[in-house]
């Protein structure tokens, strides 16, 4: 007997089979996506793959790993304290909220919780666009408090994605002020537009602002507004079909740079 066992696991939307030690240390991986098996130690190679053999489909590449490119090495030397990539949707909301619970008897419900609910249903909708080739980020912090609820980077360029909640309410769009339901209009379009600015000036690149009325039942755009889609959450996968703008590498080094907590404090 080896002693090795496969445990399974997600790794930025791949699925990897990881081939482990008792000990808990990783000798080998199997990523389907490429059909390769990644051995960490060559003398391991019949254990790895007899106890991967119930895995392993058609024809399977063995050998070391591959030689990281200058964006996965940014990555691994970047701290934990300072990425940014395992924020969830919403995540400064969460930690609001966990810091600052609303009153248990208050009638009016927190508008804290639609609003990370609105983050959270975006979110989801963006990180299923992984494997077609795009990165998102999320709930990335701005010097003076601003924050940008997701950004989008992919073949088809870098997107900063605002979510407004507005469930079973109709959403007004007269640019560059913005009213949902009964509420009072407020200049969203021009924040936005405002923070697409301030990433493109970080990222030096591209990046283009959608909004996202997140349940609403109508959204009534009186004319097209000035450098901003907005979209409904189910019509998000229209932009993975935007292709031609970023090769892969060019995705892969604007991700590790806006992964990075400080890439955002010199703006």
């Amino acid at each position: 007997m080896s002693g090795l066992r496969v445990v399974p696991a997600w790794r930025h939307g791949q699925e990897r089979l990881y081939v482990c030690r008792p000990d808990g240390r990783n000798v080998a991986w199997y990523d389907r996506d490429t059909a390769r098996v990644n051995l960490l130690n060559a003398d391991r190679e019949a254990d790895v793959l007899h106890v991967l053999a119930p895995f392993l489909t058609g024809n399977v590449t063995v050998g070391p790993p591959p030689v990281p490119t200058p964006a996965e090495l940014a990555r691994l030397t970047l701290h934990p304290d300072d990425d940014l990539a395992p924020n969830r949707p919403g995540e400064a909301l969460r930690i609001a909220i966990d810091r600052d619970p609303p009153p248990a008897r208050r009638l009016r419900s927190d508008p804290r919780h639609r609003a990370l609910a609105a983050e959270t249903a975006v979110g989801d909708a963006l990180d299923g666009l992984d494997a077609g080739g795009w990165h998102t980020l999320h709930s990335i912090g701005l010097p003076g408090g601003a924050r940008i609820h997701h950004l989008l980077i992919g073949p088809g360029g870098l997107f900063c994605v605002r979510s407004v909640p507005a469930r079973r309410q109709r959403v007004r769009v007269a640019d560059p002020m913005v009213a949902v339901g009964r509420g009072r209009a407020v200049p969203l379009l021009r924040d936005l537009r405002a923070d697409a600015g301030r990433a493109s000036f970080a990222l030096t690149a591209e990046v283009r602002a959608v909004l996202v009325p997140v349940g609403a039942v109508d959204v009534d755009v009186a004319a097209p507004p000035r450098e901003v889609r907005v979209l409904l959450e189910h019509d998000l996968a229209a932009l993975a079909r935007a292709g031609g703008v970023l090769k892969p590498a060019d995705i892969e080094a604007l991700h590790a740079l806006a992964r990075d907590r400080h890439t955002w404090h010199r703006i």
